[in-house]
């Protein structure tokens, strides 16, 4: 009976720690997003509140701490997902240039810093490595919001963070191998054994992944059971995982070998989206359990030493990092906003803390500083990203203005004679492809680009294609907008594109401006500042293949281009309302990301039978009647007047809160 109580009791411990954690962090979260902030930031708040060094309300156990490793196991796992060879190969100048002297020299300076400070060498070397990465999810994060991830800057950015994110895979190995207690020759032969047997269980899994993974995910696919994909998902993770930690070596080098296999099948990108849910969860959960290390009450006597390294972080790796930028060609101010962007510890510096914890690495009182600075330097670099620009053109007015100056010179010069032009932002395949029909049709292009390998070869090819943002307004003017026929959009970044229509519609009132875009997403906001047709690439296919299948059948050409030409003057709302399969659209979506098509059918006691359309009120739901289906007919565009029957089916259109509600209207009143 005693130890069905304790059992009882220790349940009851673990549930109400869950429910705590769980408040905190809906309470949090939803603060920090309120005010544009990192969710990263608001877990390790709730750790530090909440946990044994402040309330108090819940405790640090090691059954937290080991379902916590979990969130860097499935974070490692995503990265591994999204990590390309491909994409290393087109930016190894930025990865394996920039990246890898600022992770050495970065771990190198600040090691010897902790050395001469009076740490071990083991110690001071987790210390270099911890305060050698930076925060990839606030960064990416950030320069998107800011549409600066195609800027010059943020290209180098990307690409040093993408080798910070490779070069935790050692990492993991060699910190565990440096706690196993070794000295002289003996770490020597520890470090030599440890990094032999990643490598060797890497060629094993790597070796399974080819042979075994793309057969089982493609037999698990036949079966059609989202449960059946989701659990070998997790199960493939979990025993790379499982494998590596039996040989000794982190659970999350495994996990990145795994998603690294599966990158490689045409199931990456479902893949992603069934693990994202336990990443996220469970990432947050160890953002806790950092944030509980945190003593605050510790802090009164080494805040001191917390804002001199907070500081000495920020300072060191943004003159480092503009220093290394400089020295592989950027300008001043491209470096020193390189710099800034990465001025901060990151998100896997805490899983290499707490690996040197863990194996005993770390004393208390260091931990607590570093683990306090790196969340100070990360609570900064909102705003450091936020104002690089200005901090950078403050600094090195001269240099910018110099380089701009000299862009808008150049592109005015070759814009000058110009009328009636056609300026297309993107230069690449569907950008090119339009070029050579205007060409052909007697007009003169000018073209923008921020790929300076296109814009290179296409001017050795003869084209007028310069490197130039075209959300900046002056490089617009100095293109001759205000005197060109047409501006044509064809570059994926549709944020970028609303700000460049913006400025297009305000030089030239009278100007056409053409958007390409893959999907319908931002076709409300793109119209809205001043698009004058957005052209998204998945209701182009439809009609092409629709138009092509009708003329097979016999159905004549003008009725064909009839009917598509209708379609495009409605802003493809006929395309729009299609019927969603069992994936949900993400929450995070916009209203307008996530409306779709549903159906009711109206049972004879519904409050709807025997009422008009009009009385409803459905529209001030944000809901459209499509149509109505009576006796198998299908009535397209209902009329408001329409009386509704028992066994109606009302084709309605909405976001699914908007429908939900509709649907109760209907049946309810």
């Amino acid at each position: 009976m005693r130890a069905r109580g304790s059992t009882m009791h220790h349940e009851a411990d673990i549930l109400g720690n869950s429910l705590i954690l769980l408040a905190a962090s809906v309470v949090g979260v939803a603060l920090f997003r309120r005010l544009n902030l990192t969710p990263v930031l608001a877990y390790l708040l709730v750790g530090m509140l909440v946990g044994p060094h402040a309330l108090g309300w819940i405790s640090d156990t090691e059954d937290t701490r080991f379902l916590a490793e979990f969130g860097v196991v499935f974070l490692l796992f995503t990265l591994g997902l999204e990590f390309s060879l491909a994409k290393l190969v087109a930016m190894r100048q930025a990865v394996l240039g920039l990246g890898s002297t600022q992770v050495l020299a970065s771990l190198g300076i600040a090691a010897v810093v902790a050395w001469s400070l009076g740490l071990s060498a083991e110690a001071a070397f987790v210390v270099g490595a911890v305060l050698a990465l930076s925060s990839t999810a606030i960064v990416i994060k950030q320069l998107r919001e800011q549409v600066e991830l195609n800027s010059r800057h943020g290209r180098s950015a990307v690409g040093v963070l993408l080798f910070q994110d490779l070069a935790v895979i050692p990492l993991l190995i060699i910190i565990p191998a440096l706690g196993s207690g070794g000295d002289g020759n003996g770490l020597g032969l520890e470090l030599a054994w440890a990094l032999g047997k990643g490598l060797v269980v890497t060629a094993l899994l790597l070796a399974a992944g080819h042979w075994l993974l793309r057969p089982l995910f493609h037999e698990v696919a036949q079966a059609h059971s989202a449960e059946l994909f989701t659990l070998t998902v997790l199960l493939v993770a979990l025993v790379s995982a499982w494998t590596t930690q039996v040989a000794g070596l982190s659970m999350a080098l495994g996990a990145f070998l795994a998603g690294l296999m599966l990158s490689e099948t045409e199931f990456r990108h479902q893949i992603e989206a069934d693990i994202r849910p336990f990443r996220d969860v469970l990432l947050g959960l160890f953002f806790v359990t950092i944030g509980m290390l945190l003593e605050l009450r510790a802090l009164p006597d080494i805040v001191g030493w917390v804002l001199l390294t907070s500081a000495g972080i920020i300072l060191f790796k943004t003159l480092l990092i503009t220093l290394l930028s400089r020295a592989f060609g950027d300008e001043p101010g491209v470096a020193l906003r390189t710099g800034l962007v990465l001025a901060q510890g990151g998100e896997f510096g805490f899983a290499l803390l707490s690996l040197g914890l863990r194996d005993g690495l770390l004393d208390a009182q260091t931990s607590q500083v570093v683990l306090a600075s790196v969340i100070l330097s990360m609570i900064a670099t909102p705003f450091l990203i936020r104002y690089n620009g200005h901090i950078a053109k403050r600094l090195f007015r001269e240099s910018y203005v110099e380089n701009r100056e000299g862009t808008r010179k150049a592109i005015r010069a070759d814009a000058e004679e110009l009328s009636d032009h056609i300026v297309i932002c993107g230069f690449g395949r569907t950008g090119q492809n339009v070029a050579r029909f205007a060409e052909d049709a007697g007009m003169e292009i000018l073209a923008l680009d921020l790929d300076p390998v296109i814009v290179r070869m296409g001017r050795e090819a003869g084209n007028r294609v310069y490197f130039a943002d075209s959300t900046h307004r002056d490089l617009l003017r100095a293109a001759g907008v205000e005197r060109a026929r047409a501006v044509v959009i064809t570059h994926h970044d549709c944020i970028g594109a609303v700000k460049t229509v913006s400025h297009c519609r305000s030089l030239n009132p009278d100007c056409t401006i053409l958007v390409r875009t893959a999907t319908d997403n931002y076709m409300d906001d793109l119209l809205a500042a001043g698009a004058t047709e957005v052209v998204p690439d998945v209701f182009e296919a439809s009609l092409m293949l629709s138009s092509h299948l009708l003329d097979r059948l016999g159905i004549p050409q003008q009725a064909i281009q009839e009917r598509a030409r209708e379609i495009r003057h409605d802003n493809y709302r006929l395309l729009r309302h299609v019927i969603q399969g069992q994936g949900t659209p993400s929450i995070e979506a916009s209203d307008r990301q996530r409306q779709q098509v549903r159906t009711v059918t109206l049972p004879s006691g519904a409050h709807a039978v025997g009422r008009r359309l009009s009385e409803l009120g459905l529209e001030t739901l944000g809901v459209n009647v499509d149509a109505v289906r009576r006796h198998g007919i299908k009535g397209e565009e209902p009329a408001p007047a329409m009386a509704l029957r028992a066994q109606d089916v009302l084709v309605l259109y909405g976001t699914p809160e908007q429908l939900e509600k509709a649907e109760n209207r209907l049946m309810q009143g």
